[in-house]
């Protein structure tokens, strides 16, 4: 029997669709991220009986036929494995190899509000019967401190509801709804759940939230879903022909062969080569992390976005040919190159202030800045295009909003501005924004708001755009991919260019030396440059608070974050 949870009215978008809900059981991660799973099954085991287990146990599925049937040994013997531990019988683990698998296929990742993995938590059918889906029209996100938690009772109804199809109910499925055993006892502590729209949902409509980032290509999150939860995605994201443009973007790719002066379209491996590509981000990040040299990471990450990577692959035919692989501006990897770019300038930045080096920490914190405006604007042009990416989009608007107030605020200015008043203590009313009147707008939450999307999305982003411009040459001075870009916010040429990857139409030639103080400059930081990257800023942070506020609601820290 399929079980899922189905709009009960009509829903607008930037609604709460259920309570605060207790989780189950939970457990924070250890060394051994299975430890989880097994310490959150044994919260569970004193509250069932000593029975054979049904499929089903506190009306979500064990699946443990399904992972026990498994081709992948390695899941089997962790499952066993950790049974045993759970287990004071000898003989029998069968209810403790239950709540194993019911913890494996029904807990989720529990973040904190910086995006941090807390450990993992299994909540009643009332969110674990919601559905995956690469298009979701719905999201969630956690309470931890019961205090602060709205009570069941007081906050919002439940606004979606169950719902089971098939003719006939599986033999032995019982226990559908049942959580009564739990939860008296789970009501008081552990991080709360509630679920809320992102798009309208028409009474019926099934509800569906991500289980996979949805940034990752299709293939990525084919293969994450099958390895966690062991089920294909047939939603209509994944079953699309052609592929959406947002998942042919994210691992688009072009390959040169330097020996022929020839693109390869077509005749290679590209699984083969986005193998490469992938391998060697993941060499690159591991070594960062383990070694801890920023300037390193970043010397080799922009050397791949701007040279490419060349390494020798399999043509279509039985050959093999030598190509110089080169990354669509907005794949998946790009994307995470830039938010990596971002945080290791930032290291670098602070590294140099601790040092009193405030003219080279400037120089990293503009390029920091930069970074997190080009993630930014790349991912709200794939947002418009696929309106689930919207949690996405508000995370690094903000981001981008915090590191360009940051960067207005720096010291550095000194060198190119004389003192004056610091943006620092300026109020908002200080730099209103002559081109627009949305930050009144946006200053009190409205439900008008949300109905009014498109527009004010609209505005904002001409808005910041026009900023965009006066500023970014600024920005990008000392950083040469970059300078790729004339504006980070606009990649609509991206669709009329018949060659994605002639980016000299859109930008200078391409020098990986750092740029270096000059007259010129000191000709593009100016007072005015200053005041306008942090209006600029401000109206970063601002689009992603409304974003945010749609998504999360307004007592997020997103939605909260003060300028």
């Amino acid at each position: 029997m399929e079980m899922e949870m189905r709009a009960g009215e009509n829903l607008k978008a930037g609604q709460d669709l259920t309570p605060p809900l207790p989780p189950l059981t939970f457990a924070l991660h250890h060394q051994s991220p299975s430890s989880s799973d097994i310490r959150a099954a044994l919260r569970l085991l004193p509250s069932l009986p000593s029975t054979s287990p049904p499929p089903r146990l506190f009306g979500l599925l064990t699946n443990r036929d399904r992972l026990m049937s498994s081709t992948d040994t390695d899941v089997i013997s962790m499952i066993r494995q950790g049974a045993r531990e759970m287990s004071t019988h000898n003989d029998d683990f069968a209810l403790e190899e239950a709540l194993l698998c019911l913890v494996m296929t029904n807990a989720v990742e529990v973040q904190d509000n910086n995006g941090r993995m807390l450990g993992i938590a299994v909540y009643d059918h009332n969110f674990s019967w919601i559905n995956h889906s690469c298009s979701p029209n719905a999201s969630y996100r956690f309470f931890f401190s019961h205090s602060n938690t709205p009570s069941f009772s007081n906050h919002s109804n439940m606004l979606i509801v169950p719902a089971y199809f098939n003719d006939v109910q599986t033999q032995g499925e019982t226990d559908v709804c049942s959580t009564s055993q739990l939860k008296q006892g789970c009501e008081r502590y552990g991080p709360s759940i509630i679920v809320r729209s992102i798009k309208r949902i028409n009474k019926g409509e099934a509800v569906t939230v991500p289980y996979t980032d949805l940034l990752q290509p299709k293939a990525m999150r084919q293969a994450e879903l099958w390895s966690k939860y062991q089920f294909v995605c047939c939603c209509k994201r994944c079953t699309a022909s052609p592929p959406t443009y947002v998942d042919r973007t994210l691992e688009e790719i072009s390959a040169y062969s330097l020996e022929l002066n020839l693109r390869f379209d077509h005749h290679f491996n590209r699984d083969e080569a986005n193998q490469k590509l992938t391998d060697y981000m993941d060499e690159v990040v591991n070594e960062y992390l383990s070694v801890g040299d920023p300037e390193s990471c970043c010397k080799k990450m922009e050397h791949l976005l701007n040279q490419g990577l060349l390494c020798e692959l399999s043509e279509t035919g039985e050959g093999k040919v030598v190509l110089n692989l080169r990354l669509h501006p907005l794949h998946h990897l790009a994307l995470n190159a830039y938010t990596t770019l971002a945080s290791a300038y930032k290291i670098r930045s602070s590294d140099l202030l601790a040092l009193d080096s405030d003219l080279e920490a400037f120089n990293m914190s503009r390029t920091s800045a930069g970074y997190s405006l080009l993630l930014a604007g790349a991912t709200d042009h794939l947002f418009q295009s696929e309106s689930s990416l919207i949690a996405s989009a508000a995370n690094f608007w903000v981001s981008a909003g915090e590191s360009l107030l940051t960067l207005a605020r720096s010291s550095g200015w000194n060198f190119f501005v004389k003192p004056g008043k610091l943006v620092s203590n300026s109020s908002l009313e200080t730099h209103k924004c002559s081109k627009c009147s949305l930050m009144d707008r946006l200053e009190v939450n409205s439900p008008a708001q949300n109905a009014d999307f498109g527009n004010i999305s609209c505005k904002f982003l001409d808005c910041i755009s026009y900023m965009t411009r006066k500023v970014w040459n600024s920005i990008a001075y000392s950083c040469a991919h970059l300078q790729t870009y004339k504006d980070p916010i606009n990649f609509s040429w991206l669709s009329k260019s018949s060659n994605l990857w002639d980016l000299q139409a859109h930008c200078g030639s391409i020098d990986e030396g750092e740029g270096s103080i000059s007259r010129i400059e000191a000709q593009v930081y100016t007072e005015e440059v200053k005041v306008s990257i942090f209006q600029l800023g401000v109206h970063c942070l601002v689009y992603g608070r409304y974003l945010a506020n749609i998504c999360y609601g307004e007592n997020s820290l997103l939605t909260s974050c003060f300028i």
